[in-house]
């Protein structure tokens, strides 16, 4: 598994940085920052961000 985000999406509202301080980065002025793709033992966190991102830029491929 992988997170993917697609930065045309992404407005920066740092959703997925509250969900998953460990996966994710948002720049005050800037779009999210995958910090590392495969979300391992963080994977629920994962799930949440993906889930609450308010323009639905983040997702989970499984390879």
């Amino acid at each position: 598994m992988r997170l993917v985000v697609d930065s045309d999406l992404c407005q920066g509202h740092a959703v997925c940085q509250a969900e998953a301080p460990d996966l994710f980065d948002v720049p005050k002025t800037g779009t999210v920052r995958i910090l590392r793709e495969d979300p391992g033992a963080d994977l629920e966190a994962a799930r949440a961000a993906v889930r609450y991102c308010p323009t639905q830029a983040l997702s989970i491929v499984e390879d």
